[in-house]
C-alpha cells in the first residue's frame, strides 16, 4: 500500500465544470471549459477497485452542476451502494431542468441508486442567477422520495459576519422552513477564481482556510477531474490502482 494514501477514505468526482449558475463566489471562475464530463462506466470501475483495497467511507459527486449528467451520477452512486459505502453524497445547486417530470424522475432515481446525503447549494450567490422556485421544486421531490437533504450555503468572511450577502443568504435559508429541510453548516468562501475577482474587498483582513486543501503526504481523498485527471495521472490512460501505487508528492 502506498504510504502516502494509507488513510484514504473518500472518493470524489468533479462530474463536469458545466454549470447552470454563474456565481460570483465560484472558485472555478467563469467555467470557460465545460465540454468534458466524467465517463460513468470508468468512474464506477475506479470506485470498485479503490474500495477493494481501502476502507472508503464516502463517495461524492459534484461540479459544476453534476445533475447535468445524471447517468454519470446514477452509475457512480449505484456502484457505491452495491459496495455498501456508508455515505453516498451529491452536491447540487438543484437547477438542472425546468421540466417537472424530469425533476421528479431525477429525485426518484437518486433515491433508487442510494444517495443518502444530498447537499443543496442555496445562498445569495447561487440565487443571483438560479431560480429559487425550481430549486424548491426539486428539494420537495427529493424529500418526498426519502432522499436525506440538507441546505449547503456559502458564507462570506464567516457564517456570523454581518454583510449584505450573508443577510440575503439567511433570508433564502429561512424560506425553506415550510419544506422542512435542515441546514448544514455550509462553507466559508475562499478567495479563488470568481471570488477573488468579484469579492476581493472582503478578504483584506482575514484569508479563510482553503477548504479544498489536501496534504499531499497524507491523501485522505482521491479526486477525479472531468477530464479524468487524478493524483499524478489520468484514469483514461492508466489503471487507477497503478496511478495510486506510483503516486508520490
Amino acid at each position: 500500500m502506498n504510504q502516502y494514501l494509507k488513510n484514504l477514505n473518500k472518493i470524489e468526482f468533479v462530474v463536469t465544470y458545466a454549470c447552470t449558475g454563474r456565481c460570483k463566489h465560484c472558485s472555478e471562475g467563469d467555467h470557460t471549459s465545460c465540454g468534458e464530463h466524467i465517463h460513468p462506466r470508468i468512474a464506477a470501475d475506479a470506485v470498485r477497485k479503490i474500495a477493494a483495497e481501502y476502507d472508503i467511507k464516502t463517495v461524492m459527486t459534484f461540479g459544476g452542476e453534476p445533475l447535468l449528467h445524471t447517468d454519470t451520477v446514477y452509475t457512480i452512486m449505484k456502484s457505491a451502494k452495491e459496495l455498501d459505502i456508508p455515505k453516498r453524497q451529491v452536491i447540487t445547486n438543484g437547477y438542472f431542468s425546468k421540466n417537472a417530470d424530469k425533476i421528479r424522475e431525477t429525485a426518484e432515481r437518486l433515491a433508487e441508486y442510494g444517495v443518502n446525503d444530498l447537499l443543496l447549494s442555496v445562498d445569495a450567490f447561487h440565487q443571483e442567477t438560479i431560480p429559487l422556485d425550481l430549486v424548491k421544486q426539486f428539494a420537495t421531490q427529493a424529500k418526498k422520495c426519502g432522499v436525506p437533504i440538507r441546505l449547503q450555503p456559502a458564507w462570506l468572511v464567516s457564517a456570523t459576519d454581518d454583510n449584505p450577502y450573508n443577510r440575503k443568504t439567511r433570508e433564502i435559508l429561512d424560506s425553506f422552513a415550510d419544506i422542512g429541510i435542515s441546514e448544514n453548516e455550509g462553507n466559508v468562501i475562499f478567495p479563488e477564481g470568481n471570488a477573488l475577482k468579484y469579492l476581493a474587498e472582503y478578504f483584506t483582513n482575514v484569508i479563510p482556510k482553503n477548504p479544498y486543501a489536501e496534504n499531499p503526504r497524507d491523501v485522505r481523498c482521491v479526486s477525479f477531474l472531468p477530464n479524468g485527471d487524478v493524483l499524478s495521472g489520468n484514469m483514461y490512460k492508466r489503471d487507477i490502482m497503478e496511478i495510486i501505487k506510483d503516486y508520490a508528492p
